[in-house]
């Protein structure tokens, strides 16, 4: 049961890194660092919109309109890091 623990953490790990690296390029493309012309550059971005779009579209149905400012991967993140507290104080279960 401690590798059905580890796995969950690490699957939680990747989808941290993932959320992150997804804010970091919005960033960069809206200030026009990257661009979406560059092949490498659109595949990652549609790639990482295809893989976290099912997360965000649920958050952003329950949240306010704020005007631009897109607040489902701030939520995100909060929700992968309260699963991981969650995870981690229960940790005796998976022994």
């Amino acid at each position: 049961m401690q590798s059905l623990f580890q796995i969950l953490m690490l699957l939680l790990d990747v989808l941290w890194f993932f959320i992150i690296a997804h804010v970091i390029m919005s960033w960069l493309i809206n200030f026009q660092v990257l661009n979406l012309h560059q092949q490498l550059v659109a595949q990652i971005w549609y790639g990482l919109n295809r893989l976290l779009e099912p997360i965000y579209r649920p958050i952003r149905r329950i949240l306010p309109d704020m005007a631009g400012i897109d607040l489902a991967p701030l939520v995100a993140l909060i929700g992968v890091y309260a699963i991981r507290i969650i995870l981690v104080n229960n940790m005796m279960a998976f022994y």
